[in-house]
């Protein structure tokens, strides 16, 4: 089994590379992992991708055309964002390497490298605990524990298949934001392209049906021809 589907979900790996060749081989190596990988070449557009909590780890290029690296993950450690950040740099020395530890960074790797030496960095990365991801979600009704894989609704407690258990975290994690069919293929199928099926459709109805029963308020919603949203009780 592909390391990126280790734990039966897809991982999502944001790349900000702002060479288009060493991009295009690092995101074919990636996704011949099974990881499932978006990219951006500048440090503005970078962050912002940044910002979505569905994003499991960060490969940041130093010397980006419209700022550094470092200062970008500087910024998300500030906010509070405890993603795991490899950085990439053609400035390799002992200096550099600690200055890009010390800005937040987890790991560094000097260019050039192989390919199959970033896919071990990154397994390690995935491997360490992510204390700041919480494991257990309580919102309005809704009970999610994330390690039990366990999921209730005012104590009632829906049977939720693997995948549907992650496109609820999902969801929760966003309200009341249009979650697109494009968002959860990428997110939580890992695909980098649409298939010509209603398979998000066929998921997401059968989760809506569990989550909210007769009688119930609604808490997932569908915006025809946009995509779904998760709304916070009142």
């Amino acid at each position: 089994m592909p390391p990126g589907l280790r734990t039966g979900f897809v991982t999502h790996i944001l790349l900000i590379e702002d060479d288009a060749g060493t991009a295009h081989e690092i995101m074919l190596e990636l996704r011949a992992n099974g990881y499932a990988v978006t990219h951006h070449g500048l440090a503005g557009d970078g962050f912002v991708a940044a910002q979505d909590d569905g994003v499991d780890l960060l490969i940041v290029d130093r010397q980006l055309p419209d700022g550094e690296g470092l200062d970008l993950i500087a910024r998300l450690r500030a906010e509070g964002r405890r993603t795991p950040a490899l950085v990439l740099s053609a400035l390799g020395s002992l200096d550099d390497r600690v200055r890009g530890l010390r800005a937040g960074g987890d790991d560094y790797l000097p260019k050039p490298f192989a390919l199959v030496e970033l896919v071990a960095r990154v397994e390690a990365l995935l491997r360490r605990p992510n204390e700041t991801r919480d494991t257990r979600l309580i919102v309005g009704p809704l009970d999610l524990d994330l390690l039990a894989g366990t999921a209730t609704r005012s104590g009632r407690a829906l049977d939720l298949l693997p995948r549907e258990l992650k496109l609820l975290d999902y969801l929760v994690r966003r309200p009341d934001r249009i979650i697109t069919r494009s968002m959860l293929l990428r997110d939580v199928w890992g695909y980098t392209f649409e298939p010509n099926s209603n398979v998000v459709d066929v998921h997401m109805g059968r989760l809506r049906r569990k989550v909210d029963g007769e009688g119930e308020p609604q808490l997932i919603r569908n915006v025809r021809g946009q995509g779904y949203v998760f709304d916070v009780p009142v």
